[in-house]
């Protein structure tokens, strides 16, 4: 039997594929990006009592309560905006299904989206499944503007037409760790304003901002907000990716057309999980709040171990991934070839970053690394790279 596929361009991802060779030759893995180590102890005690006190049977479609109240003060609290809790915040199992979530909701037959490349994988099947079309603008190369990875808005405003519907932000951004500036806010807003543009604004990495640089989310632009879906992390605030609680918050109408979909999706996400953060977050108050000084401490940690290496490593604003530049080390190889020659030869797994585009820029030589890691392992990758 054949079957047609929706998605011919998708195949086993290569975080699977570089996580499985990882496994296969013994070597670190810093391609996932996932951390080694674990969430509050707190938090995990008080996973325990949720499921031990029988809070084991669907949650609510939208999220529990508690949790939904949590997330509207949070919101209020780092960025002054005041959220309904009941109708504009939602709770869902992960960010990777409110982002497909908000697409479905919105996005129709013949639809334009625009991502900017390099982006997550998960958007533009997203779009297509839902017979969208994603319009591919890339972010300013990383020669072009002194190492860093930035929105040309003046490509975004040719990239518009009568047919865009929607534009997906990611900030703090993966891979390259850049975040958005007050004046991208302010572009995206003059571009979008009286048209019937959404934004969907991926800020799962919200709480990780280095340098002391406020994370410029959506909702702390009153005006970006009102056509925002805006998505973030559990997983990634607590150090528990596995249980796969996110949440997005948007306006009530934009909201009610969310969770149309997200009830036909996954209709209630891991109840004992969403109580526990709600414990958590009330009683818990300064753990996002230093959840960036942590990881500064290990992207600097990670840099300083790498202070030999022939690799040249880019800067890192925010998000716990470090791009490197392997032009030194192997100029005839692909980023493909050289994570591939990286796993088997020297035991280490990274992500090539052309996997993050539609068409890579010809003589690109990069490579992401995940330093969401323990010291021990960090270390270890560090002497092997070196050594190179």
């Amino acid at each position: 039997m054949q079957i047609e596929t929706k998605l011919p361009k998708v195949g086993t991802t290569v975080f699977t594929e570089m996580s499985q060779l990882a496994t296969e030759y013994g070597a670190l893995n810093l391609g996932q990006g996932f951390p080694d180590f674990e969430g509050p102890q707190r938090l995990r005690d008080a996973l325990t009592r949720a499921m031990n006190d029988g809070r084991n049977q669907y949650a609510p479609m939208a999220g529990v309560p508690a949790l939904r109240a949590q997330i509207a003060a949070k919101v209020q609290a780092l960025y002054g905006r005041t959220v309904d809790a009941d109708s504009e915040v939602t709770v869902t199992s992960g960010a990777t299904e409110a982002i497909f979530a908000a697409i479905a909701a919105v996005v129709r037959s013949g639809d334009e989206v625009i991502v900017f490349d390099p982006c997550y994988d998960s958007y533009e099947p997203a779009i297509e499944l839902n017979n969208g079309i994603a319009v591919h603008v890339p972010l300013t190369s990383y020669k072009e503007a002194g190492d860093q990875f930035a929105v040309d808005w003046q490509r975004v405003k040719q990239a518009i037409t009568a047919k865009t519907r929607m534009i997906i932000v990611n900030s703090p951004h993966n891979p390259s760790g850049a975040v958005l500036s007050a004046d991208d806010l302010e572009a995206l807003a003059e571009l979008t304003r009286a048209t019937g543009i959404y934004i969907l604004s991926d800020e799962v990495y919200e709480h990780i901002v280095f340098d002391s640089q406020p994370h410029r989310s959506l909702s702390r632009h009153t005006e970006l907000a009102q056509r925002s879906f805006i998505v973030s992390s559990f997983g990634k605030t607590y150090h528990c990716t596995g249980w796969k609680i996110g949440y997005c918050v948007a306006p009530r109408l934009l909201s009610e057309e969310f969770r149309k979909v997200h009830q036909y999706l996954t209709f209630s996400s891991f109840a004992p999980a969403q109580f526990a953060l709600a414990e958590v977050l009330e009683h818990e108050t300064q753990h996002h709040l230093q959840l960036s000084d942590f990881y500064q401490a290990r992207r600097d940690r990670f840099r300083n171990l790498l202070a030999t290496a022939k690799l040249r490593l880019l800067p890192v604003a925010g998000a716990y991934f470090q791009l490197a530049d392997f032009s030194a080390i192997a100029p005839d190889k692909t980023d493909l070839q050289f994570c591939d020659w990286l796993v088997r030869e020297v035991g280490v797994a990274a992500i090539p970053l052309s996997v993050f585009y539609r068409d890579p820029p010809a003589g690109q030589r990069l490579i992401r690394f995940c330093f969401a890691k323990s010291d021990q392992i960090l270390e270890q990758a560090a002497q092997k790279l070196c050594r190179i």
